[in-house]
């Protein structure tokens, strides 16, 4: 990308912004074809196009990447000789592409998202929505300020059998939740994802325009495509990854929005590479109606990963829940008269006795799944009628922020109160400098 051109590019989303204002996307009948273009179409963004092909209704007419094999791989399973481009501004001036979908590094989400408000296109983001919290709130109040549909991948939120659970947790299903823990194990050692030396960029790859806004560093093979995750600069590692479903679904479930305090700790403990996120961490949050939440990352051995029954654990006063990506499962508390002898006389007789060994609330199990051409199918069924996603910016920003919280609290080694109307911690000065996602010249973040 041509960061000489930017001043142009600028005037030229003003003059697109306008048209799009007074021609905004129409109300679509049921059956009618969306048409999309894609930014990023590696990885991710290739799940994400897979979702997309299963709706009759979508159709990819444009597609973008900084890596030319990537480019290949999706025209090929397109099929239909969509329109190329390694510079995603132009694909946001095709007035035939009606929404993007934006499945780039996380530290290009901001930039990308932004502009496409402007150039008067819908947003399908993929997760997490910003590599920092103000990122996060500029895309909010673009989508605001443009009147544009915007679905933010976090795929839980279109899963029935996620909403499902939801709400069987905001019902008090489990009663008062004081606990929720969730994990990633995933041994590596001792190599990790090695320790590359820097290199000339592979052949078709645009080096340049994947750094973009991110500090100018040479080529490394673990700073690009898949790996980008395990670098700050790019992404904030598997609490950003994984932990960011995770993280969404406690909200949903509990009703909250954001924490009171945060704290972490962790390193590199185990591994021998040159990524900079830790490779093991523990993150602690305290929310409002006196709810602790944990993510614990592990680097250790791999076998603990089966002894571990779920994804989420919610810990409530008449039951935990156990959450997969296949189901969840509902293990009541059960009260005997002989549990608590030396209560036994006060509690005879009295509120929540029970006789025998019996379940204080009935079990369940639930099966299902996450597929993420749920989430394609809403985002679509939203555009055509101009109503919000199920993952809407605001609460996708609120969880986003929530993991990124988690990262400065263990950059800062603090315990960290936030402030979540104001969006800045109450005690500590330093920690709120790390709020903000610093840029290099000439990239900024539009005002």
């Amino acid at each position: 990308m041509n960061p000489l051109s930017r001043r142009e590019f600028t005037k030229a989303l003003a003059a697109l912004s306008t048209t799009a204002a007074l021609s905004a996307f129409r109300v679509r009948g049921a059956n009618e074809r969306v048409r999309l273009g894609f930014i990023g179409v590696g990885n991710r963004g290739d799940q994400v196009l897979d979702a997309f092909l299963k709706q009759p209704d979508a159709e990819v007419v444009a597609i973008c990447d900084v890596y030319q094999p990537y480019l290949d791989f999706a025209a090929a399973k397109l099929g239909n000789q969509p329109k190329q481009f390694t510079d995603y501004r132009k694909l946001l001036e095709l007035k035939d592409v009606d929404a993007v979908v934006i499945s780039t590094p996380d530290h290009w989400h901001a930039l990308q998202t932004i502009h496409a408000c402007a150039a008067g296109k819908d947003i399908y983001l993929e997760k997490p929505m910003s590599l920092g919290v103000n990122e996060g709130r500029a895309i909010v109040e673009a989508i605001k300020k443009t009147k544009r549909i915007c679905q933010v991948g976090l795929h839980r939120r279109s899963s029935p059998m996620c909403r499902e659970m939801a709400d069987f947790i905001r019902g008090g299903g489990i009663g008062h939740v004081s606990f929720v823990r969730t994990w990633h194990i995933q041994n590596e050692w001792p190599k990790g994802i090695g320790h590359p030396a820097d290199s000339a960029p592979p052949p078709g790859m645009d080096w340049e325009t994947y750094l973009g806004p991110a500090a100018k560093v040479p080529y490394n093979r673990n700073r690009g495509l898949y790996y980008f995750r395990w670098f700050f600069d790019y992404g904030g590692g598997q609490i950003t990854n994984n932990g960011i479903h995770y993280l969404d679904q406690i909200h949903w479930a509990l009703g909250q929005e954001a924490p009171l305090t945060v704290t972490a700790l962790g390193g590199k403990f185990v591994l021998e590479d040159n990524r900079d996120i830790p490779d093991t961490m523990e993150a602690l949050w305290h929310y409002p109606g006196n709810t602790l939440v944990t993510f614990t990352q592990i680097n250790a051995n791999g076998a603990a990963a089966a002894a571990v029954p779920c994804e989420l654990e919610f810990r409530g006063t008449k039951g935990t829940l156990y959450f997969r990506s296949n189901g969840w499962e509902v293990v009541p508390e059960k009260i005997t008269p002989n549990e608590f002898p030396q209560f036994a006389p006060t509690r005879r007789g009295g509120p929540g006795w029970r006789t025998g060994a019996a379940p204080m609330i009935e079990p369940r199990k639930v099966q299902g799944n996450a597929d993420t051409a749920y989430h394609a199918r809403n985002f679509l069924d939203c555009l055509k009628s101009r109503t919000p996603c199920n993952s809407d910016p605001e609460s996708a920003h609120r969880s986003t922020t929530t993991t990124l919280l988690a990262n400065i609290a263990l950059r800062m080694k603090a315990c960290l109160e936030w402030d979540a109307r104001a969006e800045k911690f109450k005690n500590n000065a330093a920690a709120n400098k790390l709020l903000r996602t610093p840029y290099r010249a000439p990239y900024k973040l539009p005002a």
